[in-house]
């Protein structure tokens, strides 16, 4: 009987080097996902440590007092959630329908290179210009003044190139053939987008407004100028009201307030974070329950 030669299932030199070379990498990659976590756990860590004290239900459900040295934030903590819902309202329906035309109607041509070179350039203008946009077309030129819908506004037409281009993305994702089958089916191109590829680019799409939701509620800039105020006695009725907002307050609680409680601040800013981490979990669990849907 033939017995089995012991070095035929040896590895060669070359495995064990492709080996060595790819725990190498390994390391390498996790080393560098470690330095893009530390940071994070250590901020959170800082506001918990220093924030924590501060927490309580009072502090969540009554206005500053003792020129903001004392009392709560919840005047700010309802405004924010009114700026964010608002932006969304007003920014995510014009996102999706304008990656729908770029993705799905319009053709490569001059005019759509333009309009995607303007989305682009759009996404990196700093929030300080927005805010000046905001301010004189919105606040002077529409007449909105100093109000919730002119921050909003302004928060919509800064974060708008995320919701364009995660859209579009998604939109690109959906394999061709899905539309050819619904085409030779006798749907037209709307029904076809309506009844196929947009339930199965919600995923993507919901990404996109994830994204804008963390970086509305921490702008601070653009709604400072536009519908954010230090301070008002009265919780907003409407959209043209001002209000206050997280991101303001902790800014003017730090910087501007004297002889104000350490943990004040830091609880601020926990609170904030808390706030921004609760909307973008809903989002995700609802992503989630929909990619659970999904048949491919």
């Amino acid at each position: 009987m033939a017995t089995a030669n012991p070095t035929m299932f040896q590895a060669s030199d070359l495995n064990q080097h492709n080996e060595r070379v790819q725990r190498r990498y390994r390391l390498l990659f996790g080393l560098m996902t470690l330095l893009l976590i530390t940071p994070v756990l250590l901020i959170l860590g800082t506001l918990v440590v220093k924030g924590g004290a501060a927490i309580s239900w009072e502090f969540l459900l009554t206005a500053p007092t003792d020129g903001m040295r004392t009392g709560g934030l919840f005047p700010a903590l309802l405004g924010t959630i009114w700026l964010v819902t608002v932006a969304l309202l007003l920014s995510v329906p014009i996102g999706i329908f304008a990656a729908i035309y770029l993705s799905e109607y319009a053709g490569d041509n001059w005019f759509t290179r333009t309009i995607n070179l303007a989305i682009i350039n759009l996404a990196g203008v700093p929030s300080i210009v927005h805010a000046l946009f905001g301010l004189g077309a919105f606040v002077l030129f529409f007449k909105f003044g100093t109000s919730i819908l002119a921050a909003s506004l302004t928060l919509a037409v800064m974060t708008m190139p995320v919701v364009i281009v995660a859209t579009r993305e998604s939109l690109q994702a959906v394999p061709q053939a899905f539309r050819e089958a619904c085409w030779n089916m006798g749907a037209t191109r709307w029904q076809t987008i309506r009844r196929v590829v947009l339930p199965n680019s919600i995923t993507g799409i919901l990404t996109g407004v994830i994204l804008e939701v963390s970086r509305t509620a921490g702008e601070t800039a653009p709604i400072m100028f536009t519908g954010a105020v230090f301070f008002t006695p009265f919780l907003p009725q409407s959209v043209f009201d001002q209000t206050m907002a997280l991101s303001l307050h902790l800014f003017v609680a730090a910087t501007q307030v004297p002889e104000i409680a350490e943990q004040v601040p830091f609880g601020i800013a926990l609170v904030l974070i808390a706030l921004v981490l609760t909307m973008n979990s809903v989002s995700i669990a609802f992503r989630m329950w929909l990619r659970g849907k999904k048949k491919w």
